[in-house]
């Protein structure tokens, strides 16, 4: 999709009700949801961080959405896909300050060039026990990328059809915290595999797009 058009739908995007949990639970094994009750105690002293779902005109113009390839670390989130962002730090006013801080420091976007469109739903990650606050922001240049290389890996830029298109959508066999080995709904983008919490988020932003483009 030209980014002009994206542009004039996504300021619809204020008065569309949020999916929320319909849409995330579309990419989770059931039995996640029952352990989400289990986790309740948890998540009420959980930490928390602000990401960024940055939509922006490539080269060509064409409406494209940044994800990160995360280093390979000892830690849960070791060479996953995810989205820029970080924990909230005393320094940011908001989850929101937090997510264009991180979206900054991580892939180089400048934060005055960030429009925060709309705040998405929360979503619990178990093994980190971070509540996680997305957000989905736009930016009218198309970025110069500088990815912060003790952290990302790699930065990958998804074409905005690629990413509706439902044939991206698979099955997959991961370990988890909760799982040796399951079987989990994920998408494949631009060949890597996405699952667990982004997702998560990943699902409900394109339930979301769906409805006004």
């Amino acid at each position: 999709m030209n980014f002009d058009d994206f542009l004039k739908s996504i300021s619809k995007i204020e008065n569309i009700p949020l999916p929320a949990e319909a849409s995330q639970f579309k990419m989770v094994p059931t039995f996640r949801q029952e352990l989400l009750k289990e986790q309740e105690r948890a998540i009420k002293s959980a930490k928390k961080a602000g990401v960024m779902a940055l939509f922006f005109p490539n080269k060509k113009k064409i409406t494209t959405l940044v994800l990160i390839l995360r280093k390979t670390y000892n830690g849960v989130h070791s060479a996953q896909v995810g989205f820029p962002g970080g924990k909230l730090e005393d320094s940011d006013k908001s989850l929101q300050d937090a997510a264009v801080r991180e979206t900054f420091e991580e892939i180089g976007v400048p934060m005055q060039d960030i429009k925060v469109v709309k705040p998405l739903t929360q979503v619990y990650i178990p093994p980190s026990n971070f509540y996680v606050y997305p957000f989905i922001g736009i930016s009218e240049k198309t970025p110069i990328f500088i990815k912060q290389d003790d952290e990302v890996e790699a930065i990958i830029e998804v074409e905005l059809q690629h990413f509706l298109d439902d044939k991206q959508v698979i099955t997959k066999t991961v370990s988890a915290s909760y799982s040796a080995e399951v079987e989990v709904p994920a998408f494949k983008l631009n060949n890597y595999v996405v699952w667990g919490a982004t997702a998560m988020m990943l699902s409900e932003i394109k339930d979301l797009l769906k409805q006004m483009l």
